[in-house]
């Protein structure tokens, strides 16, 4: 297994400053004074740091394959602390990729000239579904991942209409495996723009290139699936997975980059943990900064 590993710098949790002194001990936990605006406080995991490290580490963590439990038994260890509960962690998930989903809608890939969507069966709490994707040739960006009963036009439309919504550019072709819904469905999305590639054996090719990657990376995390409930919970998972896998993954097929360094997505965040700042508003819609701002 993996070692975490995490430096903590102690900030305070009034005013975020970082000019801090040791103020003596509290029986065994350490006392710190802010010089900036005089907070006495213990360090524990309500410092701006502090907390924002182990919500990082977890997310990051879930995503990269453990469970909920695995996690919290890492963040305790990690953190010298007692562990969170699976609630806990499943709480950082949820809210976290909620706030990022939420920033990623300002910033859309620039794709190139291809793309290439492929589906495959999934397991999601014990019942058989589709799981539908589109990603760009050229960075590997993922530009939808969608969950669905039935392989039909319908939800081929559905997945197609995702990837035109987080794409700043039109591809020239879209590469399928031949699937008739694939035809109708590119037409809807893109008005007759966009050349509709099949290719003999295509799907040989795709596994063997660009969406070996994807599906092959993809099966990792099928075990959480079988675990999950619904396809709501589903979706929401794959949702938050895509997200890991655009921004934070290097690839060395890529030039050890991330898809969304390749794609020109430049969001104001660098990792999960920059997310769980408190005085950070990395993941806030630019609107509703302004009006916390009172522009």
């Amino acid at each position: 297994m993996a070692e975490f590993t995490q430096t903590i710098t102690v900030r305070c949790p009034r005013c975020g400053g970082r000019d801090i002194i040791k103020r003596g001990a509290h029986g065994d936990k350490q006392t710190f004074g802010c010089k900036s605006c005089s907070r006495r406080f213990f360090q524990s995991d309500e410092t701006l740091d502090g907390r924002a490290k182990q919500i990082g580490a977890a997310v990051n963590m879930y995503y990269d394959g453990l469970s909920y439990k695995r996690v919290a038994e890492n963040i305790g260890e990690i953190f010298d602390r007692s562990e969170p509960s699976k609630r806990s962690i499943y709480q950082w998930v949820r809210k976290y990729t909620d706030k990022a989903l939420r920033a990623m809608q300002e910033y859309p890939a620039h794709t190139g000239n291809e793309w290439v969507a492929d589906e495959s069966t999934v397991d999601v709490g014990g019942k058989k579904m589709w799981n539908w994707n589109v990603m760009d040739s050229r960075s590997r960006y993922i530009l939808a991942s969608y969950l669905s009963p039935d392989r039909d036009e319908t939800a081929a439309t559905e997945v197609m209409r995702r990837a035109r919504l987080n794409s700043a550019t039109i591809p020239k072709r879209i590469k399928t495996d031949g699937l008739r819904s694939y035809g109708p469905a590119i037409d809807h999305a893109f008005g007759g723009e966009v050349e509709h590639i099949v290719s003999v054996g295509l799907r040989d090719e795709l596994n063997n290139n660009m969406s070996e990657r994807l599906q092959g990376s993809f099966r990792e995390r099928t075990k959480t699936l079988r675990g999950l409930q619904s396809r709501k919970s589903g979706q929401q998972f794959l949702d938050g997975w895509v997200l890991n896998f655009n921004m934070f993954r290097e690839h060395d097929g890529i030039g050890d980059k991330t898809p969304a360094e390749v794609a020109k997505v430049f969001p104001p965040f660098n990792d999960w943990e920059d997310l769980a700042r408190p005085k950070a508003r990395a993941f806030t819609a630019r609107g509703d900064f302004k009006r916390r701002r009172g522009f």
